[in-house]
């Protein structure tokens, strides 16, 4: 009989990416994509915050973002992944973005503070708009009422909790408890106590303790959570 052989993949190349706002979100999130090994240049109009970081960051910039010539000279241009992380300055966040649209930067994620600062961006093309203040204030109201241990939701009315195990299922199958077809959910991990999660299958019985990672439509893991 044939052996079957596994060649490891290639390394994956170094992404890079430029970073526009040193304030508490843009700096956070360079930080996590250096330690992730990416290439990071980093830019900002405050030499105060350039300096503070010149050492933490590959590269940072003394920059005013809404000068073209300013980001050629910098080769934004030539990164494949820009975030804008200007959040006071709505007039910088929009020109600054419309720049990197018109530098037709293949991936561009916008932050933005209000739902409206939000659609303006996507409508002169960031690819992505994140709004942290309004995205974790939904995700903490699911948990603080204490029925999810925690909560993700995607786009396209999709979300994954994670939750107790509610006494209607404990000590039946997966199968057995009709969680697709009383919930439309799916569980898709389970922990016991004192273990880590591992994949859940059809035959897997719930017992009381167990926390379970279940997945579907926002509206739906909202109901099997008010079973908790």
């Amino acid at each position: 009989m044939a052996r079957t052989s596994f060649t490891k993949p290639p390394k994956h190349p170094t992404t890079r990416v430029v970073v526009i706002g040193l304030g508490r979100f843009g700096a956070s999130l360079a930080h996590e994509l250096v330690e992730h090994g990416s290439e990071v240049l980093a830019i900002d109009a405050d030499p105060r915050l350039v300096q503070q970081y010149s050492d933490e960051l590959t590269h940072v910039a003394v920059a005013d973002t809404t000068d073209p010539d300013a980001l050629e000279q910098l080769g934004v241009a030539d990164f494949p992944h820009a975030v804008v992380g200007i959040g006071s300055d709505l007039e910088a966040s929009i020109l600054t973005t419309s720049l990197l649209v018109d530098f037709r930067i293949p991936r561009i994620w916008a932050k933005a503070n209000s739902r409206q600062h939000g659609r303006i961006l996507e409508r002169i093309g960031a690819h992505h708009v994140v709004l942290p203040e309004f995205d974790m204030g939904e995700r903490i109201a699911h948990l603080v009422t204490g029925r999810m241990l925690d909560y993700i939701e995607f786009d396209d009315d999709y979300a994954m909790v994670r939750t107790t195990a509610p006494h209607a299922v404990i000590g039946t199958t997966l199968t057995e408890s009709g969680l697709r077809e009383h919930f439309d959910v799916t569980v898709v991990a389970i922990k016991r106590r004192g273990g880590e999660f591992t994949y859940a299958t059809p035959e897997t019985v719930v017992a009381h303790g167990d926390q379970l990672i279940v997945s579907g439509s926002i509206a739906c893991v909202e109901s099997f959570a008010d079973l908790v």
